[in-house]
């Protein structure tokens, strides 16, 4: 890499730090979005593979919207997709008020999926922008960088989900056995602790919503650069079969997938697999914030490593760590497995802005649609949690613990995802 190729030019600096802020924003978004799939499940008595609906409601709407985006970037501007977005994203946190109100459980489903649609549309936005802020030479790093502070979003979610949700939850409560006192309720005892707990769950939702109408008129305000889109004259169509001819892309697309996937249900499934070890809910999520601490730390290691090591080889690397810790929590029955579970954030780090950056090297015009197939990966994270919960849902498999055992999924999504390491290194 060229030592004369700036990380960050002046005159995108402060774009750059308004951009990225965006990242930290739908951080907080997935994960305190997360942990709401084991409080679901108790609040409104429902199975895992159900309560995992909360994964699939969430990143599904990146797959609907994710298309719809990019056109409307190639149409418009990237300021004005930002604010699109930022609309979408606080209409669902809002539409929370009323979801606890009626308290059905596909009222908030609906709220995730619209919440999401923002998402897509700030995911397919500020990520090829962020990649444009400057000398593509130093793009793939750039946005290593803007994606540290996604995590950093995620911490904070998280810790609200702990401290301020799950902690507070009457459906948590335990009586000197260990045993949830919910469960011996009767039902209108039970009414009773559902209304609070799902006003619990609603009003850092709501907070958020507020949060980001301010943001809005922020980016209403502030001067944004004009860097280069997709041509709004050309043609999509023309576009697509230029992306899906890309092997590199196209098998990049697929890594993506699973990497979501194997994110998504490492944090997702976290809570169940401590609580499998008699550890609580607000304790477990716990352990999720040591992990997505880990998570943090690794992604500025790994973007100061990309300048010795190629992107592609560090790639394969983590993902091979990924298998290593991976196995430890299949075969592991106790602390050991829990903390091998923990470590696989820091192997997680890299992958997701270096497997979008490696898939769209020299693509050129088509830049905003191939960012938003790439976020349309996202719907990996809808995809396999309800897999890995309806596997979970089994009690014992082969003769373990079938939460030990549904981490099966996760270890063949870093297979995945080292083989697409392996392929870009060896095409160089």
């Amino acid at each position: 890499m060229s030592s004369k190729a700036k990380l960050v030019e002046k005159r995108y600096l402060v774009p750059f730090i308004i951009v990225t802020s965006l990242f930290a924003l739908w951080g907080f978004a997935n994960d305190i979005t997360n942990p709401m799939v084991a409080a679901f499940r108790t609040i409104m008595e429902i199975s895992n593979a159900k309560a995992a609906m909360v994964q699939f409601a969430f990143y599904g709407g990146y797959a609907t919207m994710a298309i719809p985006a990019a056109l409307f970037v190639r149409k418009y501007s990237y300021k004005k997709a930002i604010i699109l977005g930022l609309a979408l994203y606080a209409t669902g946190a809002l539409l929370f008020y009323p979801a606890a109100r009626f308290e059905v459980f596909g009222f908030f489903l609906a709220s995730l999926y619209i919440l999401t649609f923002g998402l897509a549309f700030l995911e397919t936005t500020a990520n090829p922008y962020i990649l444009s802020m400057g000398d593509e030479k130093t793009s793939t790093q750039r946005l290593n960088l803007a994606q540290s502070f996604n995590p950093m979003g995620s911490i904070l979610g998280m810790f609200v989900a702990s401290n301020v949700i799950l902690a507070s939850l009457d459906s948590e409560k335990r009586n000197a056995a260990g045993e949830l006192i919910f469960e011996s309720l009767d039902v209108v005892e039970k009414a009773a602790v559902r209304t609070h707990d799902l006003g619990i769950i609603r009003n850092p939702y709501v907070i958020l919503g507020f949060v980001v109408l301010a943001m809005i008129v922020l980016f209403m305000v502030a001067k944004m650069p004009k860097t280069k889109t997709d041509d709004p004259n050309s043609s999509a169509f023309d576009s697509f079969k230029r992306l899906i001819k890309n092997k590199i892309y196209m098998h990049g697309v697929v890594a993506q997938v699973f990497y979501v996937g194997v994110q998504i249900m490492c944090w997702t499934f976290i809570i169940h697999y401590a609580e499998n070890l008699g550890v609580p809910k607000a304790t477990a999520q716990q352990y999720n914030i040591i992990a997505m601490a880990m998570f943090i730390a690794f992604r500025f290691i790994s973007t100061y490593l990309m300048r010795f090591i190629n992107s592609r080889k560090l790639l394969m690397i983590f993902a091979i760590g990924g298998m290593i810790t991976i196995t430890g929590v299949i075969f592991i029955q106790g602390m050991a497995g829990l903390y091998c579970l923990v470590a696989t954030s820091a192997f997680m780090s890299l992958m997701f802005p270096t497997i979008y950056g490696i898939s769209l090297e020299g693509i050129g015009e088509d830049a905003t649609l191939g960012a938003a197939g790439l976020v349309m990966a996202i719907v990996g994270g809808a995809l396999m949690p309800p897999l890995q919960g309806a596997i979970i849902d089994l009690g014992s498999v082969a003769g373990m613990p079938a939460v030990n055992f549904s981490f099966l999924l996760p270890f063949i999504c870093f297979v995945v995802i080292a083989r697409f390491g392996y392929i870009t290194l060896m095409k160089k």
